[in-house]
């Protein structure tokens, strides 16, 4: 997408590359004197804190008018790129109907040493911030000491789940959509592993890849023509043939190996994040034992 945007503006970019949140608090830290221009951030926690700090700049409309409203920030400081869903994996052989309605019942009993789960993903952290901004600590608390208890086993990141789905190590697991699509496109049809959107608990939360452009820097019109770029078909067409996420800018198609439109995932309405919420999330994570 970068060398795309510099062949057609002929432009060169400076790209540094880092974990989403280590990006985040180096801006923070850099402050008015940061030397970056766009942030492109992967999870939606890092866009709201920088835009918290004022370090956002207010996007044109003409950018914020190509994203869906609930897919950008309500006050125009950052817009949604690409989507990824969280959804219930699963192996072939175990039948669709017993899957659960939400992941909140993957503490059943008959769940016991079954599933996987990745607490030190980002993902799951986002999750459970979500789960406790919708439904309160309690709710999240029970959940976490029940996954615990039933014997979740635990994996450093999802595609350490997805493989021991295929495996045969457990029979469903916490992910995003898009590690099962990556390897059904490399594997074949034939790949043993399914996945399931739940239509309650939170258990199809959408979560944004999205760009914003800094308050302090003194390219905007440059910047700003960068982030139209990740929204034009063909950027919105290559991240969606190679990640498989799903591409976010308005009349843009998902890959055509994704059976289950973007507008049919039964996600929950808007953006249910919070920054400030997520040192709280990593603390009841402890003190449940997941992590």
């Amino acid at each position: 997408a970068v060398d795309a945007y510099e062949a057609e503006a002929n432009r060169d970019v400076k790209v540094r590359f880092a974990d989403t949140a280590d990006l985040a608090a180096t801006i923070v830290e850099e402050g008015e004197n940061s030397p970056a221009d766009v942030f492109f951030a992967q999870e939606p926690g890092a866009l709201y804190a920088l835009a918290e700090e004022g370090l956002l700049a207010k996007l044109p409309d003409d950018i914020l008018e190509r994203v869906p409203s609930r897919y950008r920030d309500p006050e125009g400081r950052w817009v949604g790129v690409t989507g990824r869903a969280r959804v219930i994996a699963y192996r072939e052989d175990v039948p669709r109907s017993e899957l659960p309605d939400s992941p909140l019942e993957l503490t059943e009993p008959r769940w016991r040493g079954r599933v996987g789960w990745g607490p030190q993903t980002a993902s799951l952290q986002e999750y459970v911030t979500a789960l406790r901004l919708e439904y309160g600590d309690d709710v999240a608390r029970d959940w976490l000491e029940g996954m615990v208890a039933n014997d979740a086993r635990s994996y450093p990141n999802n595609v350490a789940i997805r493989d021991a789905i295929a495996a045969g190590e457990i029979d469903v697991g916490l992910l995003n959509h898009y590690y099962v699509a990556q390897a059904v496109a490399a594997e074949g049809e034939d790949y043993p592993v399914r996945v399931y959107f739940p239509p309650k608990g939170l258990g199809s939360l959408v979560l944004v890849a999205g760009a914003a452009v800094l308050e302090s820097s003194d390219r905007k019109q440059e910047a700003f023509d960068f982030v139209r770029s990740l929204l034009s078909p063909e950027t919105q067409r290559f991240f969606t043939s190679s990640s498989k996420e799903y591409p976010l800018a308005r009349g843009a198609k998902p890959d055509p190996s994704l059976q289950v439109p973007l507008e049919k995932i039964p996600a929950p309405r808007g953006n249910p994040f919070d920054v400030a919420e997520l040192q709280a999330t990593i603390e009841l994570m402890q003190q449940a034992g997941a992590l």
